[in-house]
């Protein structure tokens, strides 16, 4: 057993698991629904929950002002929020009120990707996808129906799922994100980062971003320890082809050419081994395979990375004995949206590599080992007994991918191979703009006898499904309990706050009521949610009320640091922290990571880079009109020379072409002089293609419709996605 799959066994995780006619026609299945606020209150309301703006979860406080939903704040008993949200958090009022959001049930009337509907009620449409779940599992067999999904709010449906025999299970947060980042850790540490990050950030006192847009990129609780470290005083190196909110804040500020990260990486490793500035003690005591990798390292010098990265030799030197004078407590931050380049499992091991010689696994100011709150499953009956293998990963391909890959399960469905796919459930996420290359996307879809799109809002997958159902947001539902690893252990609940203004309902009732339609009612031995929230608390000595009424249980402080009385365990193949790595040597792969330089954009093109927004989660807000008013549309930011050759003014309209040919939308030059002349950057999620989405319809440009290419990495199949060029289309 490798250590990856022996970790899946041993890691400590949080436990998871018409509108008149349409009120007509439900009334017999809203049996188990309760009502909330029948009367409202006056005066002042406070109700906590957690938040789904994105997949951080933090803990919330909903404000109703004489019954209505006012303002949305931070718990101050969060761990993660600690009292208080980001932009994305206070705007989930916006979320409740968004003109656009999806209202009613709705089944396709025309041709896939047309938009055109006609509006059923609940009865009608789950009657629809089960009818047609039995065809696809009398001809085919359960396996044959995939799903993709985002967030907590998937458990149930995944449940029912699982319940009718569907095995093939994935999310775009591991092959388009995080995924590489993951099993360059387990590779070295024999654990994952995890979700939230156990990065020490707040006491760290030498903090290393390669990439990472902390203060763009709004992670709520890493944001708040980013701040802290800079108020601490914290050495704060940053690498970046663009001079970053984050780079604002740093000592050191390297603007390194894009795809090269992986030789500064080597480099700094090699100032560190040949000068013996690497906690020594650390590395002989955890490490395995020393001085192979130390032999591997030795050619990759501070002038050999020179003409690759652009970095001044002196620089790197500078910034590696930097980062060595407050070891263990310097933090090599390992990143999200680690699929850049195709080699991003063994940048990631390289990132790995530079924390295992500074010695901050497992120490203060470095990686923490994170707790988490433990409470009983339900007692559901055992799934079916699969008669097929999961399709994403055929023949082990990728040998280290240990988690499933959405964009295996669609090259299967185009394919059929090794089995048909021929249903599709996506809840929560827009494949659209989280897949590379949507020509592909669409080609699987068209395969398929049955595409159902659980979603709040109308996004472009759902304009390509068969049946749509509109999910209450996060603000009216129950969702499953929330027990994130973090720095203690907690338990929190999300609970409606107000109702849902038509005919949405909660993602459990969904699934509950699918499977009911599918002869499946077994697996749901409880009538509403609360039964199911209170029998998991009950059994771990809490009750429900009090957890409405709090929001927020915490457990017992433990020990995260090896300073506190951690045991030191490593779960890799050889108990230790895996400097050579066999395993990788044994599958073919390099034992310590290797730089191969990456293609360069031809003439006249610009490397497409891209990013998130601190007002904006992925492409799942931009209808909403409170993070609108913030930022309603991208831009494409281009350095002034760049601009100057090709005659660009500060917000000018173009638009973006692609070495394939593919135009984008129209979109604003940003001219700046905080970017490198060799790419081009924009924010992610606009350019939406979806007539429903009458908010965000056509304002500014997707990064996704130009990402045709993609790199595939060999060790776990993620989509390095930094490989496309756009030129300019200026006359527009």
């Amino acid at each position: 057993m490798n250590s990856i799959s022996r970790r899946k066994f041993l890691k400590i995780t949080g436990f998871s698991v018409g509108a008149a006619a349409a009120a007509t026609a439900l009334s017999p299945m809203i049996k188990g629904a309760k009502k909330i606020n029948k009367e409202k209150v006056k005066g002042i309301q406070t109700i906590p929950t957690y938040c789904d703006i994105c997949f951080w979860k933090c803990g919330a406080i909903a404000y109703l002002k004489d019954g209505e939903l006012w303002k949305v704040e931070g718990h101050p008993k969060d761990p993660l929020s600690k009292g208080r949200l980001c932009p994305r958090g206070t705007g989930g009022v916006g979320a409740v009120k968004d003109p656009d959001r999806l209202r009613s049930p709705l089944i396709r009337t025309r041709e896939r990707g047309d938009e055109v509907w006609k509006e059923v009620t609940w009865e009608e449409a789950l009657d629809y996808i089960a009818d047609k779940m039995k065809i696809i599992k009398s001809r085919y067999g359960p396996e044959s129906l995939a799903s993709f999904s985002h967030g907590i709010g998937g458990n149930f449906i995944k449940h029912t799922l699982k319940a009718y025999g569907a095995i093939n299970f994935a999310a775009p947060s591991f092959a388009q994100c995080r995924g590489p980042r993951d099993v360059g850790f387990e590779l070295t540490f024999g654990e994952s980062i995890g979700s939230p990050e156990r990065t020490d950030i707040e006491n760290s006192k030498c903090l290393v971003l390669i990439g990472s847009h902390l203060g763009e990129n709004m992670h709520n609780s890493q944001a708040q320890e980013f701040a802290k470290a800079v108020g601490n005083n914290a050495s704060i190196i940053v690498v970046d082809p663009r001079f970053s909110v984050a780079a604002s804040k740093a000592k050191y500020y390297l603007p390194i050419k894009p795809g090269t990260d992986l030789a500064l990486l080597l480099a700094w490793m090699n100032v560190i081994v040949s000068e013996k500035l690497y906690d020594i003690d650390y590395v002989t005591s955890y490490g395995f395979g020393f001085e192979q990798f130390a032999a591997e390292i030795s050619n990759f010098t501070p002038e050999w990375a020179y003409p690759e990265t652009g970095i001044d030799p002196e620089l790197i030197r500078l910034t590696a004995r930097e980062m060595t004078m407050y070891k263990p407590a310097t933090l090599v931050h390992p990143g999200r949206h680690t699929t850049w380049y195709g080699d991003d499992a063994q940048r990631s091991r390289a990132i790995a590599l530079l924390n295992a010689l500074l010695g901050s696994w497992g120490r203060k100011g470095g990686f923490f080992y994170p707790v988490s709150f433990s409470l009983p499953g339900y007692p559901y009956p055992p799934y079916p007994v699969p008669t097929k293998e999961k399709l994403d990963n055929p023949g082990k391909k990728y040998p280290f991918a240990s988690e499933e890959l959405t964009t295996g399960i669609r090259e299967a469905t185009i394919s059929g191979s090794p089995y048909p796919i021929k249903g599709w459930f996506v809840y929560a996420t827009n494949l659209m703009q989280a897949l590379p290359n949507e020509e592909e996307t669409i080609r699987a879809i068209q395969n398929l006898d049955l595409m159902v799109v659980v979603d709040v809002i109308p996004s472009e997958i759902a304009g390509y499904a068969d049946v749509v159902l509109p999910e209450s947001v996060y603000l009216e539902r129950y969702d499953d309990l929330h027990m994130s690893s973090f720095k203690e252990p907690f338990v929190g609940i999300r609970q409606p706050v107000i109702e849902s203004p038509s005919d949405q309902k909660p993602n459990w009732w969904i699934a509950k009521k699918l499977a009911e339609k599918l002869g499946l009612g077994n697996y749901y031995p409880w009538n509403h949610i609360e039964d199911y929230l209170n029998h998991r608390l009950n059994a771990g000595g809490l009750s429900l009320s009090q957890l409405k009424k709090e929001g927020i249980i915490l457990g017992q402080k433990r020990p995260i640091y090896f300073e506190e009385g951690i045991q030191p365990e490593f779960f890799t193949a050889s108990g230790k922290i895996e400097f050579y790595s066999i395993q990788l040597q044994q599958a073919g792969f390099d034992a310590v990571p290797k730089y191969t330089r990456p293609q360069q954009p031809p003439g006249g093109y610009y490397r497409l880079l891209f990013g998130r927004s601190p007002v904006h989660s992925f492409s799942r807000t931009q209808s909403n009109r409170i993070l609108m008013d913030m930022m309603d549309e991208n831009e494409v930011w281009v350095n002034q020379d760049v601009a100057k050759k090709w005659g660009l003014k500060n917000s000018q309209i173009v638009r973006l072409k692609n070495q394939d040919g593919i135009v984008s939308n129209k979109i604003k030059v940003k001219v700046t002089e905080r970017i490198r002349t060799d790419c081009v950057y924009m924010i992610h999620g606009f350019g939406h293609k979806s007539k429903m989405l009458k908010g965000a319809f056509g304002r500014g440009a997707s990064d996704s419709g130009l990402i045709t290419k993609y790199a595939v990495d060999p060790l776990m199949g993620g989509t390095g996605m930094n490989v496309n060029f756009v030129t300019f289309e200026t006359g527009v």
